[in-house]
């Protein structure tokens, strides 16, 4: 497994990260032994960037991602996130920048994890009601203090990235980023370029929708999140963006690859085209398909097929929003 590097501060991690969410919620009726599973081979396959947050499960996530790394802790690189406020029964209750906040959530995450430190923590979401450099502030403290190694925000706007960076040296920005969701080669790319700061996207896969898995919204497990958080998913959607990925699936053919490597491969590759340290973290549950997506770390695409993939999915190639509400991202 190659590495990559983040950031001026040099956060280094594996090529291809691990988005651990899947494993406690939102998609399906996860299984434990399965996220553990997927997290001791992900060891085995070289992957050391692990990704999770507190408000996952809630809360189940970390202590999950915490225990399949007891004895593990030297090779891995644990992100967890703070901001998206939810409570035991799972309601959700807004996004909380207070610097109070910031120190309580990670006293409640370095609990879970069971770590004397954090490798790399992210603002989930920025809040609209503190400034940024009030909520980077204190994030900088817990730095201070060894709590924090690393700082991160998720979903935010070049200028809160700017004054963020400007308070504390901003590691890395995670924002979603696919053959299906380009819209971070705007602004977002440009800018982590210029400030040097690492890129990190999530649902790479476009939440599972590019792996050619789901031929109708029936398709969905019960239960799951895609079907009423994301528009992409809805009916009225569907057909148009099962075009884009029937033209990725039927590329990938003809490379002796699945479309679930061909469009991580791609995402790979934007690092050195766009210029950023950049490690996806796409998520599963199953070691199968985990190896799947390592694999795709080894898969070179040549210029044509660069120029193919941008023809099959341009910017704004998807039909639907990313969220039903995007009132809380790219603020």
């Amino acid at each position: 497994m190659q590495t990559r590097t983040l950031g001026s501060e040099n956060l280094e991690v594996s090529a291809l990260g691990l988005g651990c969410m899947g494993m406690s919620e939102f998609y399906g009726n996860p299984d434990e032994q399965d996220g553990l599973d997927t997290i001791h081979r992900a060891l085995d396959l070289g992957i050391t960037f692990f990704d999770t947050a507190d408000m996952y499960g809630p809360f189940t996530n970390e202590k999950l991602v915490g225990k399949a790394l007891n004895g593990h802790r030297e090779k891995a690189v644990i992100a967890t996130k703070f901001g998206n406020v939810r409570s035991e029964d799972g309601g959700f209750h807004g996004v909380n920048g207070r610097p109070a906040y910031v120190r309580e959530a990670c006293e409640a995450s370095l609990q879970r994890l069971g770590v004397a430190s954090i490798d790399l923590y992210y603002q989930h979401r920025v809040d609209p009601d503190v400034p940024i450099e009030e909520t980077v502030g204190a994030m900088g403290r817990l730095v201070d203090e060894g709590k924090v190694r690393h700082l991160g925000l998720s979903e935010a706007a070049p200028a809160t990235i700017r004054r963020a960076n400007g308070e504390h040296p901003i590691t890395a920005l995670q924002t979603e980023y696919s053959l299906w969701s380009r819209f971070p080669e705007e602004d977002l790319l440009p800018t982590c370029r210029e400030l040097g700061i690492g890129f990190v996207p999530y649902s790479p896969l476009g939440r599972g929708f590019l792996t050619g898995r789901f031929q109708s919204p029936d398709d969905l497990p019960k239960g799951d999140f895609r079907a009423e958080r994301y528009p992409r998913f809805e009916r009225e959607h569907f057909e148009q963006n099962l075009k884009l990925v029937d033209a990725v699936k039927d590329m990938a053919e003809s490379k002796g690859v699945t479309p679930a490597q061909l469009a991580l491969a791609w995402v790979i590759a934007q690092g050195e085209a766009q210029g950023v340290g950049l490690a996806p973290i796409p998520g599963t549950t199953s070691p199968k398909h985990l190896e799947e997506n390592v694999e795709a770390a080894g898969i070179s695409l040549t210029p044509k097929d660069r120029a193919r993939l941008d023809e099959i999915a341009p910017q704004g190639a998807a039909a639907g929003a990313r969220y039903a509400d995007m009132s809380s991202v790219n603020r």
